[in-house]
């Protein structure tokens, strides 16, 4: 068993974008990409968490690994907690949960979360990055946080806020937030013991529930900006995207 184990949470039944996990890119299932991505940043362990006998058939098949999970889950972070605890017996130190809608990520963004959380500086480390233009500020399916202070280079800094909306944007240190987590075992075994929070479930957002339980969450930058699918455009873009890279 590795110190570091990378879970990716999933479902069919997204609300927005039915079936997103087995949308096809290049010829290739959303999810393979992510499962793909993340055994190439080579930490550790890397598992498919789903309810759905059709993404453990296709991972299985792809020689991956996949772990049936309850369907009944409200949160991906509970549901990569059933294979920590269950699958995984508590074992592992780091815990990275990567969503499974980014079909881009950079593997090297998730190597650079890992070795901060190599450092013991906080309870969950996650990304962010620059936002390319104001079409991608305004969209309320892009995710913000805001820190202390400017992001830049290797340096990671506290998170104080996420939100969607670009209410009062200008006025803070405020990035595209990237959808990973790495959470130390200890925090993982607080967060999921704590109840959901009122900002967690107007907004939402999971992470929230960190913040308002006083968890130090720490942000690190990164000049990649991998897109997270919500919707029909959202795919459309990154099968241009990644239609483009492949060439």
């Amino acid at each position: 068993m590795t110190e570091n184990v990378i879970i990716i949470p999933t479902r069919l039944e997204a609300i927005r974008l039915p079936n997103k996990p087995i949308k096809k890119i290049n010829n290739k299932e959303m999810i393979l990409h992510v499962y793909e991505a993340a055994k190439k940043a080579n930490i550790g362990e890397v598992i498919v968490a789903s309810p759905n006998q059709q993404i453990y058939e296709l991972v299985t098949s792809a020689k991956g690994i996949c772990v049936k999970t309850r369907l009944d889950h409200k949160t991906g972070t509970d549901r990569i907690f059933e294979v920590f605890d269950k699958f995984l017996k508590r074992k592992p130190q780091t815990i990275i949960n990567l969503q499974g809608d980014m079909p881009n990520i950079d593997p090297s963004a998730i190597k650079t979360l890992s070795n901060y959380m190599s450092k013991n500086l906080c309870d969950i480390a996650t990304l962010g990055s620059k936002f390319k233009d104001n079409k991608e500020i305004e969209n309320i399916n892009n995710v913000k946080v805001a820190t202390k202070n400017a992001l830049s280079g290797d340096k990671f800094d506290e998170a104080i806020d996420f939100f969607r909306d670009n209410e009062n944007i200008k006025e803070r240190h405020v990035y595209h937030h990237i959808g990973i987590y790495a959470f130390t075992k200890e925090a993982l075994l607080r967060y999921v013991s704590l109840d959901r929070t009122k900002k967690e479930l107007e907004r939402n957002l999971e992470q929230l529930r960190a913040l308002e339980n006083n968890m130090k969450i720490h942000i690190g930058y990164t000049p990649s900006s991998p897109l997270s699918i919500d919707t029909e455009e959202d795919l459309r873009n990154v099968q241009e995207l990644m239609k483009n890279e492949k060439k």
